[in-house]
């Protein structure tokens, strides 16, 4: 829970904004702001405060504990100018809260935490649990000392500036360990703990069970990533806050899917009992990984639990990002946020150069010129089943004529892929242009290069004689200027000669045009591979200089 809290009348109306878009995380603090801050200290995640800074520095010195215990404090101005993460911006989350504050209210997010100010991944903001001197070796980072990266297994992390050897070390690893001095252990949820028990099995005699299989094969529980049984034993209660206290899901498969899984210690008793041979060991295996401790009771008298434990590779992760049609403001903050979060970027050089900033000191850029589009797909899957986190960048929306159909149709289900939407160059267009998409319409690339100009054509056909609203991609070139007269003269053949035609180059760019033309008065030569042509429909009307289909209503003149 966010709790907010405000003094004056101005700063009630920036907390009122906030508390109406994000009704289920917040909470208001009324009364004296001294006792709504200690109120909402003890009691919220994070605090929102619409006072002067230092005001809220004063009410909060008191209350102030431990960094990874204290929740995350945002500082408004009454203004609503600035969101400043105060307190907590890693461990308490204020640099994301200040930067979601500030696109709610329009206020620009302060935050002045050393690894964020230059774009560098905190190591303790990476998701995985970590030990160690993550200042010291933060440090590091940050004035350029080598610091090494040792993984132990392979797991997708943001881009770090590493290097092979250092003074300093970041070390990826599932085993117990003491980090050094100059040392910081990431510890991957790499572990399954596979758990059997007899009804009525206590919790101690099950989690002193895992506790114990852990530390004698040497593996850290900060790396458990769930514990996993049988559906019969989904409501054990021994199991159940064994999870509990390990601070992991619990998660069961049905004894037909755990029968089916090889394993090296089945056992007659679970057959009987809930109906698969093994419990602990197909629990863990049941989703692949290597077995690093097999199946073994508990020294109970008569023994009431089992467990094996499984390491599962880290899988590689594929965000096939689409970038918008060019302006950074059409860049969505998802697209932007999985920028940030890969080790690798795959793309067109020229599309590289519009997102360079946003990258991350570290990541491994991998890009290439025109026409090497299936060589990029295939680059992106490799790298990500090596284990790495790849983003794969195209323009517009990434499944849009670009790069997504080409990564997807090599991938398989051995990595994690996640579609990133994004602007398309239709619809960038037809904004520009007014609504001309406002009904049924269609987008038909006019390059021939991947399909044969008698399927496109049929499509344009189609399209006609359905009366639906056509965007030309990749309309003409020129090494390709027949297609565009072609198709248009196609479409002449069902529309009238003085049907809208809009014509768009650059959307969104700094060198953006806009024409608004008809079918009979559109010339071909006008245009080129940076323009997006879209013909209207019979119904499509010119309205205020704008083109505007309507949708489906009556359209009649009187009542315009």
């Amino acid at each position: 829970m966010i709790g907010l809290i405000s003094a004056t009348a101005a700063g009630a109306v920036a907390r009122d904004r906030l508390a109406a878009a994000w009704p289920d995380r917040t909470r208001v603090y009324e009364g004296p702001v001294a006792e709504a801050v200690r109120a909402a200290f003890t009691e919220c995640g994070q605090l929102v405060c619409f006072l002067a800074t230092g005001a809220v520095v004063r009410l909060l010195a008191p209350l102030l504990g431990d960094k990874t215990a204290d929740p995350g404090v945002v500082c408004v101005d009454e203004g609503g100018r600035f969101a400043v993460s105060l307190v907590g911006g890693h461990g308490g989350g204020a640099n994301e809260l200040a930067r979601a504050v500030g696109e709610v209210l329009g206020a620009e997010p302060v935050v002045t935490t050393a690894t964020d100010s230059v774009g560098l991944a905190g190591l303790d903001t990476l998701g995985l649990p970590c030990e160690g001197s993550v200042a010291t070796v933060s440090r590091a980072l940050l004035d350029g000392e080598p610091v090494a990266l040792e993984a132990e297994l392979v797991w997708p992390l943001p881009a770090l500036p590493v290097s092979a050897q250092g003074a300093y070390t970041v070390r990826l690893t599932d085993r117990a360990a003491e980090p050094g001095e100059r040392e910081v252990l990431l510890r991957p949820p790499s572990l399954v703990v596979g758990v059997g028990a007899s009804k009525g099995a206590p919790v101690e005699e099950v989690l002193g069970l895992v506790e114990g299989a852990l530390a004698e094969a040497g593996l850290s529980p900060r790396s458990v990533a769930e514990l996993a049984t049988v559906d019969a034993k989904a409501e054990e209660p021994g199991i159940v806050a064994a999870a509990e206290r390990l601070g992991v899901p619990l998660v069961t498969y049905s004894a037909e899917e755990l029968a089916a899984v090889e394993v090296p210690n089945p056992s007659d008793a679970p057959l009987a009992a809930v109906g698969t041979p093994s419990v602990a060991e197909a629990a863990a295996l049941v989703r692949g990984g290597e077995l690093v401790v097999p199946k073994r009771k508990s020294t109970a008298q008569p023994a009431m639990a089992t467990c094996a434990v499984v390491r599962r590779p880290g899988r590689g992760r594929l965000a096939v990002v689409g970038l918008g049609p060019g302006a950074r403001d059409l860049l969505t903050p998802r697209a932007a946020a999985e920028l940030r979060r890969a080790s690798v970027i795959v793309g067109l050089d020229q599309y590289v150069d519009q997102i360079r900033d946003l990258l991350r000191p570290g990541t491994r850029v991998l890009e290439s010129g025109l026409g090497a589009e299936e060589e990029r797909a295939r680059t992106a899957v490799a790298e990500a089943r090596e284990g790495h986190a790849v983003a794969l960048i195209g323009s517009g929306d990434a499944g849009v004529y670009a790069m997504a159909s080409p990564a997807l149709a090599e991938a398989s289900d051995d990595i994690d892929v996640v579609g990133v939407p994004g602007v398309t160059a239709a619809l960038a267009a037809g904004a520009i242009l007014g609504a001309p998409l406002g009904h049924d319409h269609v987008s038909i690339s006019l390059s021939d290069l991947h399909t044969p100009w008698e399927v496109i054509e049929r499509r344009v056909r189609a399209a006609a004689e359905a009366d639906i609203v056509v965007t030309f991609y990749n309309p003409r070139s020129r090494g390709r200027d027949w297609q565009l007269p072609k198709a248009l003269a196609v479409l002449a053949g069902h529309r009238e000669p003085t049907t809208p035609v809009g014509v768009v180059r650059n959307a969104s760019r700094p060198d953006e045009s806009s024409r608004v033309t008809t079918l009979a008065g559109l010339d071909p030569a006008t245009v080129d591979m940076m323009t997006v042509v879209t013909v209207g429909n019979t119904a499509t009307r010119i309205v205020g200089g704008r083109m505007v289909t309507p949708r489906g209503y009556r359209w009649q003149e009187g009542d315009r």
